[in-house]
């Protein structure tokens, strides 16, 4: 995975309540067994017609939005536990999903691929849609470390939570494997003094 310490960068705001991993990702295309192309089909049914011609009012066909932030509705990836979701919107180019209500194992299943979920408020969701409506370009930062997200046009500064450990593989680049190999010499150190 890539090290995630700082994004800057602009949002698609994708203001639907209840979005779950078909709709993410529809199980059709779930016959590959490595991340590659899944991007291509994120919100398949919903950006293309059954003549697979872009659907214009769809917000990742609207060429006013673009960015490595998806800011969704309420209750974003219920539903079946499918990884692909998280492999679907990174691949497409996301690097952050910002809602007021995350399903749990998509939230997991975002972390551990290198996918950012940040929790907010209803308010506060609501006030980023409202930005993104009046300014489409509108400047988001996310910093990792400090825990914080900023929304630049207007000064907002949110706070942020995220496991500990979910952080550190996230700044580091780390899958689990990845982590525990970082580890070697402290399991070895262990095992010594066990052993002793």
């Amino acid at each position: 995975m890539e090290k995630f310490e700082k994004l800057n960068t602009q949002a698609v705001p994708l203001n639907i309540e209840n979005v779950d991993t078909d709709q993410i990702i529809p199980a059709r295309f779930l016959k590959a067994t490595d991340r590659n192309g899944f991007g291509d089909n994120l919100f398949r049914d919903w950006r293309y017609d059954s003549n697979n011609q872009p659907i214009e009012e769809f917000v990742l066909n609207n060429p006013d939005f673009s960015g490595k932030i998806l800011v969704a509705g309420n209750n974003f990836g219920c539903g079946s536990s499918r990884e692909h979701a998280a492999w679907a919107l990174t691949d497409y180019g996301f690097k952050v999903v910002i809602s007021s209500f995350f399903a749990d194992i998509f939230k997991g299943n975002a972390l551990n691929n290198g996918l950012l979920p940040i929790q907010v408020s209803p308010e506060v969701l609501a006030n980023i849609f409202e930005v993104l409506e009046e300014n489409p370009k509108a400047s988001f930062v996310v910093d990792l470390k400090a825990q914080k997200l900023l929304v630049e046009n207007i000064e907002l500064e949110i706070d942020f939570e995220i496991n500990n450990y979910k952080k550190t593989c996230l700044l580091n680049g780390y899958d689990d494997i990845d982590y525990l190999v970082s580890q070697k010499e402290k399991i070895g150190q262990f095992e010594n003094l066990k052993n002793a």
